[in-house]
């Protein structure tokens, strides 16, 4: 998997990704401790207001900046983005209201909003061969398992030695060393966008509304966020209140959702390599609805010491199961739209999926404040069930093969890996099936 950082450009890009990833880590650690210092006991909820404006801002600012990204220079609006950021990460040492809190975290966010799906769409250019592009996003999915772990550990060993305001210091130092990266690396140059269709902020979605794979994939975003959700919202309960233990048991907790993420990010790329995304995407899904039933025994049993172990098999295996669905998502979307439209495709992806968590974070939090655990649980888990039975029902295996020709895609394009090329452009023979390769109306 580590081949694919022989190529120059992407192992410059994905050292600037990681060196972002630690600075959000340690800009969360610190902004817990500003709202613990601005609100005292309301702290938490100064955190879920906060983590509310996050998300809004990625729903409403992604498709935004799909609209005008393939219009604009990528290293420009990644550098801008990036600069963005360690701008506003300097200004929060000097907050002292909780509004400002929230206003700077919504202009950090929309920043990621505008810098993350730009960088995503620009991978598949780096690196055109699927094998390479399946590793590269293999190596994504641990970089954000890792930071999630290892962040928050040197966060602490920081505070040993320093106050929690530096840590912001941190959070510029990973941005603008992220910028220094991609300012310095010449980018592939990407294909035009389509001159005959408008730029609007609906395209991403209307590419997903007419795309039966994409419509699954989106299906399949809502069953990863109930489990996500879960586990985000509600470990710190399952493990103070149901299991009885201390708040030290919470990040092992956490640990063991980010394990079985990381343990399947390492085996898709060879599994990819023999088999196609929909069965690893539709099990994964599957499998999360299984580990509801198991989760719902665990919150109705009464005491035992095998409930501790059997809740983190539980998150290992939440983990391996949304890691199996979010893996192979950016090929998917790669696979389904065009060139010239992939930035917006990126960025409906962006903000749909984060549009399922404001919905199943706060449905998690007060489900099980208000109504127990148990109800939590059954809620979510039949949520995770009917958006998996609807994404298979949505991605149907592609018809009998059928020989066709394609017009607009450039030589070296991964779907002509087996095509002969014609007068007219390349012709190949396939399974046919409608994406954003193949309209309804051709075949």
């Amino acid at each position: 998997m580590l081949t694919v950082l022989r190529d120059r450009v992407y192992r410059r890009l994905f050292t600037a990704q990681v060196i972002a990833l630690v600075g959000t880590g340690l800009a969360t650690v610190a902004l817990g401790l500003l709202a613990y210092d601005l609100a005292g006991a309301d702290a938490g909820s100064v955190l879920g207001t906060a983590l509310a404006v996050k998300m809004v801002a990625y729903v409403g600012i992604a498709p935004l900046v799909g609209t005008v990204a393939d219009r604009l220079p990528r290293r420009a609006l990644m550098v801008g983005a990036d600069l963005t950021r360690a701008g506003v990460a300097c200004t929060l040492p000097f907050v002292d209201q909780v509004w400002q809190v929230y206003v700077l975290v919504f202009l950090l966010q929309s920043a990621s909003a505008a810098f993350t799906p730009t960088f995503q769409s620009v991978i598949p250019d780096v690196l055109p061969q699927e094998r390479d592009y399946t590793r590269a996003l293999s190596m994504s999915r641990l970089a954000y398992d890792l930071e999630s772990l290892l962040s928050p550990a040197l966060a602490a060993a920081l505070l040993t030695v320093i106050g929690y305001s530096w840590l912001f210091t941190g959070t510029v130092v990973g941005f603008l060393g992220s910028a220094a990266l991609v300012v310095s690396t010449a980018l592939p140059k990407r294909a035009a966008a389509p001159t005959h269709r408008p730029a609007r902020a609906t395209a991403g979605l209307r590419l997903f509304l007419s795309v039966p794979p994409l419509r699954a994939l989106l299906a399949l975003n809502l069953a990863v966020a109930a489990a996500s959700a879960m586990v985000t919202v509600n470990s710190v309960v399952y493990v103070r209140d149901v299991l009885g233990l201390s708040a030290s048991v919470v990040p092992l907790a956490l640990g063991a959702y980010g394990a079985g993420s990381m343990v399947v990010a390492l085996a898709l790329p060879r599994l990819l390599d023999r088999g196609a995304d929909r069965p690893v995407m539709l099990r994964g899904a599957l499998l999360m609805t299984v580990v509801f039933a198991g989760l719902g025994v665990i919150t109705a049993s009464g005491k035992g010491s095998w409930r501790l172990v059997a809740l983190l098999v539980l998150w290992a295996a939440f983990g391996a199961a949304c890691s199996a669905v979010l893996t192979p998502a950016g090929r998917l979307v790669r696979r389904s739209a065009p060139a010239g439209e992939r930035t917006a495709a990126f960025a409906a992806q962006f903000s749909l999926s984060h549009g399922c968590w404001l919905l199943t974070y706060p449905l998690a939090g007060w489900l099980g404040a208000e109504a127990g655990l148990l109800t939590a649980v059954v809620v979510l888990g039949a949520l995770a069930l009917a958006a998996s039975l609807l994404a298979v029902r949505l991605w149907r295996v592609p018809s009998a093969a059928v020989e066709h020709e394609h017009h607009d895609l450039h030589a070296g394009h991964p779907h002509l890996a087996n095509a002969v090329e014609v007068r007219a452009g390349w012709r190949h023979r396939h399974g046919y099936a409608a994406d954003g390769l193949h309209p309804l109306t051709s075949a």
